[in-house]
């Protein structure tokens, strides 16, 4: 299929006009989609393109990450995650955009679940916090790998991650709320890691393993004066120093989403 340079990424009929297939191109290369609904209906979640070369400065010069090894191409593969928020006015559903250090995409995060009763509320006030938020981790076929869940919270934030199918692979639990704010990872009530905020504006994190010793960390980068102050967009870098087992690893995946979530969503309306 000849692709022109200047293709946006995204979904695409085939242009044979077989029924139910899709073609996703990600700014560098096809491949084919048997999508399961209506012939020719797209899947709901398109992942959104990204400047390669905007991303490359995120990390290497905002965030000071070096170009490393290159990674399987999925969200529990690549040793370096890019996590960059929607902008937007008001923020009525959280919504994510995932790309590996080259800006390729390689997933997106959701915000599931939310009834217009709940919108409404969130753009008239800032009651976020007394709100329970659900967010799905999607690859870039817009399957979900992740689920996690913020139930209402009062002071302090807990984040529980499951599977799919609702199988449990453990929590992201606040420790304190006053000063460098830290969360505790945990499985089966055991602790296996935590996040320790560098600083008491909670911007960038250092992830520990059970004996403190540091296996990743997460960055927020600079998206500009007028964005930082006129929108909700996020943005950060996520760099896991060496391989992960099982399930620490999902739960390190989860946490460059989580940190968001749990902090930062509080005050978006205009309440």
């Amino acid at each position: 299929m000849t692709t022109h340079p200047n293709t946006p990424a995204g979904w695409y009929a085939d242009p044979q006009g077989t029924p139910n297939l899709l073609r996703w191109w990600d700014g560098a290369q096809w491949t084919e989609h048997t999508h399961p609904g209506q012939p020719g209906q797209f899947p709901q979640q398109q992942a959104p393109a990204a400047d390669p070369a905007k991303v490359q400065r995120q990390v290497q010069q905002q965030a000071g990450v070096a170009p490393v090894h290159a990674g399987g191409g999925t969200l529990f593969s690549e040793p370096v995650l890019v996590v960059n928020q929607k902008a937007k006015l008001i923020e009525l559903t959280n919504e994510y955009s995932v790309f590996d250090q080259h800006g390729r995409t390689i997933g997106s995060v959701v915000q599931v679940g939310q009834s217009t009763l709940k919108k409404v509320a969130r753009f008239v006030s800032s009651l976020d916090q007394f709100m329970t938020h659900k967010l799905e981790i999607r690859d870039a076929q817009g399957q979900p790998h992740l689920v996690l869940t913020r139930p209402a919270k009062f002071i302090k934030s807990r984040v529980l991650v499951t599977r799919p199918d609702g199988q449990p692979v453990g929590e992201i639990v606040q420790q304190n709320a006053i000063g460098k704010i830290n969360f505790a990872i945990q499985v089966n009530g055991q602790q296996i890691g935590a996040i320790k905020a560098e600083n008491w504006r909670a911007w960038n994190f250092a992830i520990v393993d059970h004996t403190d010793t540091e296996i990743a960390r997460i960055t927020k980068t600079w998206e500009g004066l007028a964005k930082t102050m006129f929108t909700t967009a996020d943005n950060y870098v996520l760099q896991i120093h060496r391989q992960l087992p099982d399930p620490l690893l999902s739960l390190v995946v989860a946490t460059a989403l989580t940190v968001d979530t749990a902090l930062k969503q509080d005050a978006r309306g205009f309440g």
